[in-house]
């Protein structure tokens, strides 16, 4: 059993469509195994994939590498090492990202330039649920009430949690390209019909998908995003911010 670092928190059909995505999705990783699997939602809209056969604990490892891994209570986050989690919330003093655990990433910790949280989620086009990858500091890296406590909890006291430098030059990327649209709350193939929908087939690069349920629409050189959101906007009932 592995549990994704993404979320499904659709409802009715919506949710139905999205796990069988997710079906498909696994398939196209781990398919040419020796493995059966099952997709399920945790409590918390976690995806859990339940595997088994000869090449179960590859498929695992596998899934994890392309989605990241959500860490089991009892294991624990180890101070240093990189994780991913979903954003979940933010406000001056910092962002919040569930790893199954709530983690907090202090504002002076983002490394995303000048700004409160709030401008840089504005500014790199963030929407809630967006998988993102972070450096666990130790315990003062989870928020009160629901700690995560790591094997290594540091004899000289917790560092500060930070976004993971591959993270930080991801968001940058974003910026120095030809313009996105990031949308959550939808899958890829929806995303793409409703593009083409609008008439903007031809606006558009890509969608690339950044989670299970937000995508990011990756614009055509001469596009507007703010334009593209705003034709796009009425079709989905979604979050949506533009990076330019």
């Amino acid at each position: 059993m592995v549990v994704l670092a993404t979320k499904c928190y659709l409802e009715g059909d919506a949710r139905e469509r999205a796990l069988d995505g997710m079906h498909s999705l696994v398939d196209n990783e781990v398919g040419d195994l020796r493995v059966e699997w099952t997709v399920g939602v945790r409590d918390d809209d976690f995806v859990q994939v339940d595997l088994s056969g000869a090449d179960a604990t590859v498929a695992e490892n596998a899934l994890a590498e392309t989605w990241g891994e959500i860490v089991a209570h009892d294991e624990g986050l180890t101070r240093g090492e990189t994780y991913v989690g979903t954003l979940e919330s933010w406000d001056d003093d910092g962002i919040t990202l569930d790893a199954g655990t709530k983690i907090r990433v202090p504002a002076d910790r983002l490394g995303l330039g000048v700004g409160a949280p709030p401008q840089v989620v504005e500014r790199f086009g963030l929407v809630q649920h967006l998988p993102m990858q972070f450096v666990y500091g130790g315990e003062s890296g989870a928020t009160d009430g629901d700690t995560a406590t790591g094997a290594d909890s540091g004899v000289d006291g917790p560092d500060p949690t930070r976004l993971a430098d591959a993270e930080r030059d991801r968001l940058y990327d974003w910026q120095r390209g030809l313009g996105r649209v990031t949308v959550n709350s939808a899958t890829r193939g929806e995303v793409r019909a409703t593009v083409n929908r609008a008439g903007h087939a031809n606006d558009i690069v890509t969608v690339e998908r950044l989670g299970l349920t937000e995508q990011s629409i990756v614009c055509a050189e001469g596009t507007d995003p703010p334009g593209l959101l705003a034709s796009i906007g009425s079709y989905l009932p979604a979050e949506m911010r533009c990076v330019v």
